[in-house]
């Protein structure tokens, strides 16, 4: 039934009253008049390790784990949970590594980081980059699953979700960084609750249909019944493998999407930038741990329906109205099966991690425009007073951009019968291999040059379109012996797009030597040296340091 009932709204309306009157209490208890804007961006010396981590995971899982990542899981199984363990160790990585070089370095926003190391042109580029890119895709495709999900669900229609939870999201970030840390504090046990909730009533559906009762027994049953989705590797003859390329979701193209995404991307960085030291590594440590269970809540269900539909406990038309199932309604369609109030719970929980994604996401969006495009840029004289306001309207005006593509051109995107996770995945290694070539050799190489890291930013994108639309021009058969393409099924051999991302990164690097070392003959001058002697340092101060 695609409505909620009375006990469900009740429940739901408590979850919003506590955020509500908590984010409220927070704001008017650490809000001062004569804020800084680096103290309303960042809540800098304000957030506890553990609201860093539950800060970091709120706006990580949202809409396209819950929805796309459970969707994904429908159609391949336990495979995309390579994202999520690989994300827990990478994080370790950023801990120990990436945090310690912004904060010595005192880094608030990664353009920042870019114009100390390289110069200004190539952080007002990247800056825009990721505007477009918080814009176009993810805030974009936040709202849309989302909002499909919450329709699919409640039998709202779908624009006035978009819209409510546009609205939702910019309330809670016109607080700033610290009512978004600590309100995420709440976002996370509701969505972690929820989750588990959903999990074990899918697992107790699978064990019931078997005449049997028990989680653990339909977790058996689900192995047992549906062991071709509990393969971690695929080969080359699986369906999926375009999705996930063999070996190369542990030791290729993986790893650039999540040491870009945890440690160069400045709606996951910023929760900790504000911090020292020890507070940050506590809480990105405890985002990590956060991280390893997250397959429990978005994955296992995902499986779960799968298996409940074979057995017929879902009509066709709950999974599609077109004769196509669609994966991103595979979620929603079991949050239709829970029993009164315990729905509403499920369906605070996916609430909560929307908003609190779309939160931070905004919050990115306002803290690159304000403090590294106006003032950099515009007006350099501005006050902080004057950064904060424009902030508040940057978050206004991104969110309503968001809607607006959301409502023009989502379903076109990741509509019936599309993966949203995939999509996500897909269009932001656009640029996140030549990101994260700019930033490691910017970290550990004093030699690379700025003009090194403008021909990874372009170049990066203008590699990967070539990768992404080549098939179309040319045949590449040729490379399928090699396992470097695949037929996607309609007679085109195409570059998985994992691997493609492993490629384009390495020409980045390779682009970016032979760049540098043309300029070093020239005579051109690098910012690298301060950063790197103290990278230096601090990977010697490491060996004295117990995490």
């Amino acid at each position: 039934m695609n409505s909620l009932t009375i006990g469900d709204k009740i429940v739901f309306l408590i979850y919003f009253l506590i955020v509500a009157f908590y984010g409220y209490w927070v704001y008017k208890r650490k809000h001062n008049a004569d804020a800084t804007s680096k103290d309303y961006f960042l809540a800098e010396g304000s957030l506890t390790w553990w609201a860093i981590g539950a800060s970091l995971i709120a706006s990580n899982i949202s809409a396209e784990q819950f929805i796309g990542t459970s969707g994904s899981a429908f159609k391949m199984g336990l495979a995309i949970s390579t994202y999520e363990w690989m994300a827990a160790a990478t994080l370790i990585v950023v801990a120990i590594f990436f945090i310690p070089i912004y904060l010595r370095n005192k880094i608030f926003t990664m353009p920042q980081f870019l114009h100390e190391r390289y110069n200004g042109t190539v952080a007002m580029v990247m800056a825009i980059f990721w505007l477009l890119l918080y814009i176009v895709v993810n805030l974009m495709s936040i709202l849309y699953l989302g909002a499909l999900a919450i329709s699919g669900i409640a039998g709202i229609n779908i624009y006035v979700c978009i819209i409510g939870l546009a609205v939702f999201a910019v309330i809670i970030t016109l607080g700033g960084m610290k009512v978004i840390g600590y309100t995420d504090v709440i976002q996370v046990f509701v969505l972690v609750l929820g989750g588990l909730v959903a999990t074990y009533l899918a697992l107790n559906l699978i064990s019931e249909k078997s005449g049997t009762t028990g989680m653990w027994t339909g977790l058996n049953i689900m192995r047992a019944e549906a062991s071709d989705h509990f393969h971690m590797i695929f080969d080359k003859s699986n369906p999926n493998y375009m999705d996930m390329p063999g070996l190369s979701v542990l030791i290729g193209g993986m790893i650039i999407v999540n040491l870009n995404y945890w440690g160069c991307n400045q709606y996951i960085t910023q929760r900790a930038l504000g911090a020292n030291l020890k507070t940050a590594r506590g809480g990105i440590l405890f985002a990590a741990f956060l991280k390893l269970l997250m397959p429990i809540i978005v994955v296992i269900p995902g499986i779960a329906v799968y298996l409940l539909y074979q057995k017929g406990m879902f009509h066709q038309e709950m999974l599609s109205s077109s004769g196509v199932n669609d994966p991103n309604k595979a979620y929603p369609s079991l949050l239709n099966l829970l029993p009164n109030g315990l729905k509403g719970l499920s369906f605070a929980a996916l609430t909560a991690a929307i908003v609190a994604s779309l939160a931070g996401k905004a919050n990115s969006i306002a803290t690159i425009f304000t403090l590294d495009i106006y003032k950099k840029a515009i007006n350099p004289a501005a006050t902080d007073k004057k950064l904060v306001t424009l902030g508040k309207i940057s978050v206004a005006v991104a969110m309503g951009l968001g809607v607006i593509m959301s409502l023009l051109i989502g379903e076109q995107l990741m509509g019936e019968g599309k993966q949203g996770f995939q999509y996500i995945q897909e269009y932001t290694g656009f640029v996140s291999p030549g990101i994260f070539a700019m930033f490691i050799l910017g970290f550990f190489w004093k030699k690379a040059t700025p003009n090194a890291a403008l021909f990874a930013t372009i170049g990066g994108f203008i590699f990967s379109v070539i990768f992404k639309f080549l098939p179309q021009i040319a045949n590449l058969a040729f490379m399928a012996p090699y396992g470097f393409s695949k037929d996607n099924g309609k007679g085109v051999y195409e570059i998985p797009f994992i691997d493609r991302m492993g490629f384009v990164f390495i020409l980045c690097v390779i682009g970016m030597y032979f760049i540098s070392m043309a300029d070093q003959r020239r005579g051109v001058k690098v910012n690298g040296w301060r950063l790197r002697h103290q990278c230096l340092k601090h990977r010697v101060h490491l060996l004295q340091v117990r995490l």
